[in-house]
């Protein structure tokens, strides 16, 4: 195994915050030693974490029935940035900036709430021009957004075809939609039902913020409605998602991404057989590398949110937990970055 200068590679003991399942779900800090990494059977990526962020998956995976980890105890933190402490793989080196997160990240296998990582080389991104901290903030949101303004784009909503919507502006997927649809040139009408959004909203390019969709959630969906969007960029799903199937203009698109509003979809065919609306399905966890590493490079480039510090903010590791409950509680604007190393202090 390759390794750094000594001091740089995996110490025999670290700081990690586990979720171990009981009576209920905890999560505490613990010092845990090199083995509690796991084993992996190809090449290998430790990492030694300096950033993650704060996701509502992350959430999920302390929540009792949340449905997304497999087995405790798990470190949770779906997005891991940070260096290269040890490699297997002669992709990597020790010291590089890397990235990495989906597949089981903070799921299925330790994530980045801890000091050090190790994850299949096959799963980690190169990093050029940013910083592990940008890394972070962009991370499976960013990425996830990144995906649905391309899938738009690759469908043939252009700027010409009228305003896109994003619903759950004001959420770590929405925030950069916006910025990344107005840096694109888009008009984008923002859907938020937090009042206190509307300035960062407008700040990352919105042109226009609304309140939440459908305005009656208890009315009756309408099979289709006024024809109003030339694409739409879902974060929500639920009643959300059938009222903007049902308002999207001839030929127009909806990526989806989110269910915080439900799993089920209350809508008819008839958005799809009447005007010809397309639905895709954005998906950030199962992507294969090639794609993910190339995507992260054009958000490196030509794809790179312009407005990132504005809707940052950062938290210590210590103080994730609270933060989690925030974002589980719908408290959270933006993004959310979790300074790991130097956090535990």
């Amino acid at each position: 195994m390759t390794t750094a200068a000594p001091g740089d590679s995996t110490p025999s003991s670290f700081e990690a915050l586990v979720a171990r399942e009981a009576d209920g779900i905890t999560l505490s800090r613990e010092r845990v030693d090199a083995s509690f990494l796991p084993d992996v059977s190809g090449p290998s990526v430790t990492i030694a974490v300096e950033f993650s962020s704060v996701n509502f998956k992350d959430a999920l995976a302390i929540t009792p029935k949340g449905g997304v980890v497999r087995e405790y105890p798990i470190v949770p933190g779906i997005d891991i940035a940070g260096t290269v402490a040890e490699s297997t793989s002669p992709e990597f080196e020790v010291g590089q900036r890397v990235v990495a997160h989906g597949y089981d990240i903070g799921t299925a296998q330790h994530g980045g709430y801890a000091e050090f990582a190790r994850v299949p080389a096959e799963w980690v991104v190169p990093l050029n021009t940013l910083s592990t901290r940008d890394a972070a903030a962009i991370g499976t949101a960013g990425f996830t957004a990144a995906l649905s303004v391309r899938a738009l784009q690759t469908a043939g909503v252009t700027p010409s075809d009228g305003p896109v919507l994003v619903t759950g502006a004001s959420g770590g997927v929405g925030t950069l939609s916006v910025d990344l649809l107005s840096a694109a040139g888009y008009e984008v009408v923002a859907s938020s039902g937090k009042e206190g959004a509307t300035e960062l909203l407008t700040e990352l390019g919105a042109t226009r913020v609304i309140g939440r969709l459908p305005e009656d959630p208890d009315a009756k969906p309408r099979p289709l409605g006024r024809a109003e969007w030339g694409g739409v960029v879902d974060c929500v799903g639920g009643k959300t998602l059938a009222h903007a199937l049902s308002t999207v203009r001839y030929g127009g698109a909806v990526a989806a991404s989110g269910l915080t509003g439900g799993a089920q979809l209350p809508t008819t065919v008839l958005p799809f057989i009447l005007r010809g609306v397309s639905l895709l399905g954005i998906d950030s966890v199962l992507l294969p590398i090639d794609e993910r590493r190339a995507l992260w490079q054009k958000l490196e480039t030509e794809l790179r949110p312009q407005r990132l510090s504005a809707l940052t903010t950062e938290v210590p590791v210590s103080d994730v937990e609270s933060a989690l409950g925030s974002i589980s509680g719908g408290g959270v604007t933006g993004r959310t970055v979790v300074a790991v190393a130097g956090g535990f202090a």
